[in-house]
């Protein structure tokens, strides 16, 4: 019964204080805006305002909508106003999960100079290690995952951001550091520190041990980098990693560095987005300085040319 442009020609009129002035503002004829408000006044069984009073004086009903046009005519107006910049790729919502802790090295100084460009994108940042991020990116509640895992799912698109070598990370008193590169039965009788997701997301099970039929002597589980490497330096284990993270650890001679097969093991990382907002110009901006801020931080990272493609490459360990 009460639209939209009721409360807009009963706001035009308390701010004009005449008919013909407030009819001018919501673009209608005197005779137009007239016919609105008795039809209106008709259907609640109620004036609106005292007529031949100036300026306008409004009754008790009248007052009562004017309370209302209050409430909702600041929101409407500036819904319209966002829906419109994010139409235009200028404003929106960029809450980001991410499927493995040591992409803070290079995502954290992304994020710093994504917000410089973009202040008005709502930023906000999840780790996926207690949810499934993809899933969580199709229904709405995330607009991108970062993921070295790709699922198809539908409506789900990958971005490429940069590859990378999964290598592993053995103590530099560890005789499998003497080697040239690391084949799957040395690790059978070793135990491997992983971080703490299922084994089809890390690439040392799915491109290295399973295609060999070979498991380690055990598996432990941590959270944090750094405390990987503690426990690989003091000769507790070995782990593996991507090469950008290992290598503050293994160029200050804390661990050893080994390559996995003679050709080693090459992933890539992805930006995982729904397929229509990957042309969104935030989206697609937020992508851009991803790549030139890993490829400014990263050493022995590859960047692709890879365009957007909702596909199964290989998985990667973070």
């Amino acid at each position: 019964m009460i639209e939209l442009r009721h409360l807009r020609t009963l706001s035009a009129l308390r701010e004009t204080g005449s008919l013909v002035e407030a009819a001018e503002k919501v673009f209608l004829t005197q005779s137009a805006l007239s016919h609105q408000i008795k039809d209106l006044e008709h259907k609640l069984g109620l004036e609106l305002f005292i007529r031949k009073t100036k300026p306008v004086e409004f009754t008790t009903a009248g007052q009562r909508l004017l309370l209302l046009a209050d409430d909702l005519l600041p929101q409407i107006n500036n819904t319209e106003r966002e829906l419109g910049r994010l139409a235009a790729g200028a404003v929106g919502r960029l809450n980001i999960a991410i499927e493995c802790h040591s992409c803070f090295q290079w995502l954290m100084p992304s994020l710093d100079r994504y917000r410089v460009d973009w202040p008005e994108v709502e930023l906000d940042l999840a780790s996926g290690f207690n949810f499934a991020p993809l899933p969580a990116l199709r229904s709405g509640e995330l607009d991108l995952v970062i993921t070295a895992n790709p699922k198809d799912l539908p409506g789900i698109s990958y971005v490429p951001l940069f590859s990378y070598e999964s290598v592993l990370a053995v103590s530099n008193r560890h005789p499998l550091a003497q080697k040239a590169f690391i084949e799957p039965q040395d690790i059978a009788d070793q135990t491997l520190i992983c971080y703490p997701v299922d084994k089809d997301m890390l690439d040392v099970f799915v491109q290295f041990l399973d295609p060999a039929e070979v498991e380690p002597a055990a598996i432990r589980h941590a959270e944090l980098t750094v405390m990987m490497m503690q426990l690989v330096a003091s000769n507790r284990g070995v782990c593996a990693l991507p090469n950008w993270a290992l290598e503050e650890y293994s160029s200050r001679g804390y661990v050893t560095a080994m390559p996995m097969g003679e050709t080693g093991i090459w992933c890539t990382l992805y930006a995982a987005v729904r397929s229509d907002q990957a042309d969104t110009q935030y989206i697609v901006d937020f992508v851009h300085t991803a790549r030139q801020t890993s490829s400014a931080t990263l050493v022995g990272v590859k960047q692709t040319d890879q365009q957007d493609q909702p596909l199964k490459p290989p998985v990667g360990d973070f």
